[in-house]
């Protein structure tokens, strides 16, 4: 069994906004993703939605260089907006802008998307945070994905940053997640007893025209299709790269520890998907202010404080995969509370949806 390299790659989806209006406001019409292009290469594109940008890292061997990449794009992406008039805002959902009304990208991949699922691809108008870890071997990463599922709804917890939808305090800290789970083949998936077992799957679908590619498989964990990674897919774009940092870091860690485990023929506990749905919708609902389950207490936790006990379970690999400052600055984030929470603490205040996204403007820029 070949070690994983566990390199990383981190990809943000951002929103264009207006400056003076707040609103989304498209960007393809505009020099800047042929600008982007110029100056990013391949590590910018457009989504299916015209008021939404997408920059991914390289592969990146360590947190170090992850930092410099996102950091860097983020930044130019800032900047860039900015010569054409936009502002640039990390959030997994605009608190007002209507999806009704926004143009979908010219480009054949999405308008095949909608025409095959309507009104469901017109609506998602979310944002998200997609890390990529580097994991070779295709046995491992099944195993690796099987037991990562347990994770996830803490991953989701702390990303939050999605409360409201069509000017409404949804209720939820991360609605993202409610928007996109319409899709098909979403949600946190069942476990696959090998490669093989996966595979065949993927080729049931195929070949019942389902699919034409894995790469339509939009679960919250999975094998990416084309490179030897495995993909968490489950967080809501955080405001601050830091956090951003934080979540890629803390993912690396978790399947680091767990490749660990596996191989000294140890293994974190596989729960079934209805048990880990029930703690998804927890997460969605109230972040980390919220209690999850603890299967094995059988009980409900604060959330703060499954926290804690998870930073302990991936403390022995950090040091060792020089990511302790990344992964230590999640217990700052759990006292300043989720994009969720900073983002209705900032509508209490004023009453102004507005006002809400000029602060996000202002998050998004922090750090860089």
């Amino acid at each position: 069994m070949t070690r994983p390299s566990f390199s990383i790659g981190i990809e943000e989806e951002y929103q264009t906004v207006d400056p003076v209006t707040f609103d989304l406001r498209s960007h393809i019409q505009t020099e800047l993703m042929a600008q982007g292009k110029r100056v990013m290469k391949e590590k910018v594109k457009s989504e299916m939605h015209q008021a939404v940008v997408e920059v991914g890292t390289g592969v990146c061997r360590n947190m170090t260089e992850a930092r410099e990449d996102l950091v860097t794009l983020r930044r130019q992406m800032v900047s860039l907006a900015h010569e054409h008039g936009l502002e640039l805002v990390a959030g997994a959902t605009h608190p007002f802008a209507d999806w009704r009304v926004q143009d979908i990208s010219p480009d054949e991949r999405y308008l095949q998307v909608v025409e095959d699922m309507q009104l469901v691809a017109r609506s998602n108008l979310i944002f998200g945070l997609h890390v990529h870890i580097g994991v070779e071997d295709r046995e491992t990463v099944i195993h690796l994905m099987n037991q990562i599922r347990y994770f996830l709804p803490h991953l989701l917890a702390l990303s939050a940053n999605s409360p409201f939808w069509l000017g409404m305090n949804t209720g939820l800290q991360s609605y993202r997640c409610k928007v996109f789970d319409k899709f098909p083949r979403t949600n946190i998936p069942d476990t696959f007893s090998s490669w093989a077992d996966y595979d065949s799957f993927v080729n049931l679908l195929i070949r019942t025209r389902c699919i034409d590619n894995a790469k339509k498989i939009w679960w919250d964990v999975r094998p990416h299709p084309f490179f030897s990674t495995l993909e968490v897919r489950i967080c809501d774009i955080p405001l601050r790269v830091d956090e951003t940092l934080a979540i890629a870091a803390l993912i690396q860690a978790t399947v680091a520890k767990l490749y660990k485990l596996h191989a000294k023929n140890q293994g974190y506990r596989e729960y079934s998907r209805s048990l880990l749905m029930e703690n998804k919708w927890r997460a969605a609902r109230y972040g980390i202010q919220g209690e999850l389950i603890d299967f094995g207490l059988e009980q409900a936790k604060p959330e703060r404080e499954l926290f804690l006990e998870y930073l302990d379970f991936v403390d022995d690999v950090l040091d060792e995969l020089g990511s302790r400052q990344e992964v230590e600055y999640i217990r700052e984030m759990l006292e300043r509370g989720t994009g969720a929470d900073r983002q209705l603490q900032v509508f209490e205040q004023t009453g102004d949806l507005r006002q809400v996204v000029a602060y996000m403007v202002e998050e998004t820029r922090a750090g860089l």
